[in-house]
């Protein structure tokens, strides 16, 4: 299946070596490109991209607007957006991340870690590297999160603080001697009892609560 892809980001140069990198792949197609937020929005809202990434910071719309418009907790029927940042702001990324974003990725990361961003976010699993996921994340400065309403049991707990070192599934079923198929259910409990909608918000929780060291 191929991954169809916007890419949204004011700076022209950064759009078509974005575009090289991902046409180049056989299972990714660049459908749109825009150069702002406004723009994002009305292409991603016609052209239904599997992935859309979006600059954090875009003329008529930064990348939180587009993200929430795109992704957010009032949206019906959410698109997945990936934030691409140069990380110089992080209530910026914090804005992105409580506003619906899928994950995260540094423009400096390189030709490889896009087109696994891209995959992962697809596939709904490991949306950006490890090292990028905890550096985001050890620097958001979010409040003390509350403890879920239903706690968390120690397994889950244990999933949870794997999944904030920045494993993937199956590195966490490998390091619990684990299935695949229960990672993903103890993820799907976690989710249900933090009320929070992908493993990138599970991820932030993890952090903010202190669980994560």
């Amino acid at each position: 299946m191929t991954i169809r892809v916007l890419i949204a980001d004011d700076q022209a140069l950064i759009r078509h070596s974005m575009r090289l990198i991902l046409d180049d792949q056989d299972d990714i197609d660049v459908v749109a490109e825009a150069a702002d937020g406004v723009e994002a929005i009305e292409a991603a809202r016609r052209l239904r991209p599997d992935v859309s990434l979006v600059d954090i910071r875009m003329p008529r719309l930064n990348g939180l607007d587009v993200t929430r418009a795109l992704a957010g907790p009032d949206v019906v029927d959410p698109l997945k957006v990936v934030v691409v940042t140069t990380f110089d702001q992080d209530d910026y990324v914090h804005g992105a991340l409580r506003g619906g974003a899928a994950g995260f990725l540094l423009k400096d990361a390189g030709a490889a870690l896009l087109i696994e961003a891209v995959r992962a976010a697809h596939a709904g699993d490991a949306l950006i590297s490890p090292a990028v996921t905890v550096r985001l994340l050890r620097n958001l400065a979010a409040p003390p999160a509350p403890p879920p309403a239903v706690p968390l049991s120690d397994r889950e707990e244990e999933v949870a603080r794997c999944l904030a070192s920045g494993r993937t599934n199956r590195e966490i079923a490998a390091d619990l001697f684990i299935s695949l198929s229960t990672v993903k259910g103890h993820l799907a409990a976690i989710q249900s009892k933090l009320g929070v909608r992908n493993r990138v918000e599970i991820v932030a929780w993890a952090w903010s609560s202190g669980l994560a060291g």
